[in-house]
């Protein structure tokens, strides 16, 4: 199973935000936009949609940033990638313009869908806490001209 990018962002904005709490650094959405390579409207888009799940406060101005809630210190990964994830099936048997001519007598869906869900309590063992261990990560400090591009 693959995780969206969506999913690995907003992982990777979770994990950079314990390790600017640890550090008590303040956290924009352009310095994890920088630091995962990736556009800050996408980051935007995930921290979002960790405000929305109660993970990140996000304060706007000049003093603004972004830190994490105690609810996001402690969620279980599993919750938290099946919230940004959604409920998507691993396979689309019924999608296209052909349904999947064996899909009426195929168990490859049921056992699909099993092992999707032994993914999650997999990952439902762990917590942020677990993969920052309460510490500092090794965050790569990059050079100011590079953020303020």
């Amino acid at each position: 199973m693959q995780l969206t990018r969506f999913t690995d962002l907003g992982l990777r904005t979770m994990m950079l935000l314990a390790a600017g709490d640890a550090a008590d650094r303040r956290i924009t959405t352009r310095t994890i936009a920088v630091g995962a390579d990736a556009s800050e409207h996408h980051i935007a888009k995930a921290v979002a949609r960790l405000a929305d799940l109660g993970m990140v406060n996000a304060r706007r101005g000049r003093v603004g940033g972004l830190s994490l809630t105690e609810a996001g210190r402690t969620v279980s990964l599993g919750w938290l990638v099946r919230r940004l994830e959604g409920d998507a099936e691993v396979i689309d048997c019924d999608g296209g313009a052909t349904p999947c001519p064996l899909i009426a007598g195929c168990r490859l869906r049921r056992v699909l869908a099993e092992a999707k869900e032994a993914f999650y309590r997999e990952l439902d063992n762990h917590t942020l806490q677990d993969l920052t261990g309460g510490g500092l990560l090794p965050v790569v400090t990059l050079p100011l001209e590079r953020i303020t591009r």
